[in-house]
This record gives C-alpha cells, sequence and structure tokens, in this order.
C-alpha cells in the first residue's frame, strides 16, 4: 500500500472500504476495497473526509483480486453457462440451459487446498434450470502472486472444472410386469408416476408393455420396445428376492451388460441398471418404492441418463453415504441431503 492524496488518486486502486455516515439515514460503504477511483469518485471521497488514500501499488508478479478472480473464471467456466461481471474480487456462473451439473470433483479440491483462492459450487449430478446460480469464485486478499494463480491454472488442467451438459431427447419404453396389473385385476398405478417424472425431461413414451410373471414374457417386450427404437427402456414390477420376481431374470436374458442390481439407496435398494448393445441403452428395473415413495434412487440416476453420462457400478455404490432419505414432512429435494454423500 501507499498513501496518497485524493486528488491524485484517479486510476488507483482501494485497499479498504471507505464508510459513509449520514445519521439516521445510513452507514455504509460508499466505495468498496479493490475499488478503482474514478474522477467522478474524488468529490465524494473529499466529502466523507478523505483527503488521503491508501491505494494498491502496482508491482511486478502480484495481481489484483479482480484478475485473480477472473483468472478462477477462465479455469471454471465451461459448456453453457456465463459469468456474472467482477465484483470486490467475486465472479458467479449461471446456467444458460436446463441440463445436468458436473463438476471435477479432484481438480476443485486441488485448487481449493491453494490457499487464497476459493471456489464453491452447488453438488455435481444434479439438475439445474436455465438461469440457476452454479458456483462463485474469489480471491481472499486484496493482492494474490500470480505465480499462485498459474498453480491455479495448472492444478484445473486443460478443461474447465465445471459443465452443464443437456438433456437429451429420448424415446422411452415401459414395460409393465405383474400377473395381476397383466390380468386387470389391479389397476397399474406405476406407469402414471412414471410419467409424471419423465416430464420433467425431454422424452416421448413410444411404448408401454404389459407382461404377467413370466420372464420370457418380459423379455420379448423389451426387445419389442427396442425395435420400436426405445433409448430407455424402464421395467416395473418383480423387482424383489421373492420366488416369482423374474424382472432381473428378464434383464438378463436380453443380453443387456449387468451394471448392478441393488444399490445402498433408502428407498430403492432393489434398483437395477443395465446397458444393452453398443449404442448403451439403458435398461432399468425399478423398485415399487417410486410408485409410493415421492424421492428415490430413480431421482438421482434419471438426470445422468437423460444426459447420456455412463452410470458405473463405483458410483452407485457410492451412494450409501446420503443415501438415505428421511421421508420429511415437507420435502425439499433436491434442496437437502439426499444423494449428496461426497
Amino acid at each position: 500500500m501507499k498513501l496518497i492524496e485524493t486528488t491524485k488518486a484517479v486510476g488507483h486502486v482501494l485497499c479498504h472500504d471507505i464508510t459513509q455516515i449520514i445519521p439516521g439515514v445510513t452507514k455504509d460503504a460508499v466505495f468498496r476495497k479493490g475499488h478503482v477511483v474514478r474522477e467522478e469518485d474524488i468529490p465524494v471521497l473529499l466529502s466523507v473526509g478523505k483527503e488521503h488514500l491508501y491505494v494498491w501499488e502496482k508491482t511486478e508478479g502480484m495481481l489484483h483480486e479482480n484478475e485473480g478472480a477472473e483468472i478462477l473464471r477462465q479455469i471454471c467456466q465451461g459448456d453453457n453457462m456465463h459469468p456474472t461481471p467482477v465484483k470486490e474480487g467475486k465472479i458467479e456462473l449461471v446456467a444458460d440451459i436446463d441440463g445436468l451439473f458436473v463438476a471435477d470433483r479432484a481438480k476443485l479440491n486441488a485448487v481449493n487446498s491453494l490457499g487464497e483462492m476459493m471456489i464453491a459450487c452447488r453438488h455435481s449430478g444434479f439438475p439445474v434450470k436455465k438461469g440457476d446460480k452454479l458456483a462463485g469464485t474469489r480471491v481472499i486478499p486484496l493482492v494474490i502472486e500470480e505465480e499462485k494463480m498459474n498453480r491455479a491454472r495448472a492444478a484445473a488442467g486443460e478443461k474447465p472444472i465445471f459443465q452443464v451438459l443437456p438433456f437429451r431427447q429420448k424415446k422411452v419404453g415401459i414395460v409393465t410386469t405383474g400377473s395381476e396389473v397383466y390380468y386387470g385385476r389391479i389397476t397399474d398405478k406405476f406407469t402414471p408416476i412414471l410419467e409424471a417424472k419423465l416430464k420433467e425431461y425431454p422424452t416421448e413414451i413410444i411404448g408401454h408393455e404389459l407382461s404377467n410373471d413370466d420372464p420370457e414374457m418380459t423379455t420379448q417386450a423389451i426387445f419389442k420396445l427396442l425395435d420400436a427404437g426405445a433409448d430407455l427402456i424402464l421395467c416395473t414390477g418383480g423387482m424383489s428376492v421373492d420366488p416369482d420376481d423374474k424382472t432381473p431374470l428378464a434383464i438378463r436374458n436380453t443380453g443387456a451388460e449387468m451394471v448392478s442390481y441393488g444399490a445402498p439407496v433408502l428407498p430403492g435398494a432393489m434398483f437395477l441398471l443395465s446397458y444393452y448393445g453398443d449404442e448403451r441403452i439403458p435398461i432399468v428395473g425399478l423398485p415399487g418404492c417410486v410408485m409410493y415413495a415421492k424421492r428415490t434412487i430413480f431421482d438421482l440416476v434419471l438426470p445422468k441418463l437423460m444426459a447420456d453420462v455412463p452410470v458405473t457400478r463405483a458410483e452407485l455404490d457410492g451412494l450409501g453415504e446420503g443415501g438415505l432419505c428421511l421421508n420429511c414432512p415437507v420435502c425439499t429435494f433436491p434442496n437437502c441431503g439426499f444423494g449428496k454423500g461426497h
């Protein structure tokens, strides 16, 4: 810092807040630290008694907080988002589209561990709407070493830390299993639930097949929907370990690659995920809880399937921490801990 006359401060950067006090009206900073003094600011500064100012003295190898914030923006900003104007060393990122927010957790932690800078974001792997705030970045001190910001660039690598992946238009096929529904003994209450959830995404239901408890009939129903062009198939019913629950067997018999039958999530322990053929078409077995519980594992996995993000066994296994829905009287999902163990 250096002390200069206020009348000579145009173009210099303030090192501290300048407070204006008007009794009974306001007590607030009329200028914030980091503000670049303009000609029109001089009378205001003099009116609050500031005939001298402490300003930042530009030195080689040091960056102003706003310059540092711009570097953080560059390493964070990926596709389908835009930044807010820099303010007091802070820049926020905002979604341009509806899609899946994805953060590279390893890179995020690497940059934050450098100190004197920070990046905060919403949880990765959850859907966002156009206009949603995604992340905020800032440099902590007023000035920071350029070398440290170069280390941040190196830690982040060439690809941005954040992405918003667009949801893809999906042709969905539904297979409802169970003799009680097939023979009309009870009304199918599962499909309307799926239809409501699918309306949140760009989907078209191109077929709905009914099957009794014969796994061969269920397998053929799946093949019929695949032949019709389905690129996402949801199977309901018959997902428990009871002897007459044969849906997992029917899905296996299609030749689909099994990712997992079972997941450490409640509700949703009997969830099944597989991928069919070279096109990697998801064939999903949905347990009965999806029909009666407001939020389940299906709500955690569906956004990724809609964005064509491969879901792995390791990812499903990692859902245990945070995988317990508390069935709150007023559901605030996704603004809660469900599915957010990391």
